[in-house]
């Protein structure tokens, strides 16, 4: 059941994230800044990794950190919830809510949006090297 992939950088990024957000949730907002640079350090690695905007894993630290951004005013954060759930999934269960959302997005699929679709890929279990839970393994994954 757990995921712990200690060895590749972007599980060390997940768990630092998760843990800045924890922090921030438990009282420290300024860790709020710090976990918004560390995901945009996690974004520029996979961006220059990828060399690519559109590729796979870099459109997820995009949707993040975006998500961190729009949660940072004070009447926004309580949104910070849902990032510091999903970096802990993502963490100790290896689920990627946010992959799973960004792989149902038009430009990421090959086949009709439907229910049995969004099944597959919300309620599918974690499949190490396969970031697009419910599709295909891509390439770029």
């Amino acid at each position: 059941m757990f995921m712990i992939d200690y060895k590749d950088i972007g599980w060390w990024y997940w768990l630092g994230t998760g843990g800045l957000l924890i922090g921030g949730l438990a009282g420290e907002p300024s860790l709020f800044i710090v976990a918004i640079l560390l995901t945009a350090v996690h974004f520029l690695h996979y961006f220059l990794r990828e060399r690519s905007i559109s590729a796979f894993p870099v459109q997820i630290r995009i949707a993040i950190l975006l998500l961190l951004l729009v949660s940072y005013p004070e009447p926004m954060r309580l949104l910070y919830w849902a990032p510091t759930i999903g970096a802990v999934a993502r963490v100790f269960f290896g689920y990627c809510l946010m992959a799973r959302f960004i792989s149902l997005m038009p430009w990421n699929r090959d086949e009709s949006f439907s229910l049995a679709l969004m099944q597959r890929t919300f309620l599918s279990a974690p499949t190490k090297g396969n970031i697009r839970h419910g599709l295909r393994a891509a390439e770029d994954s």
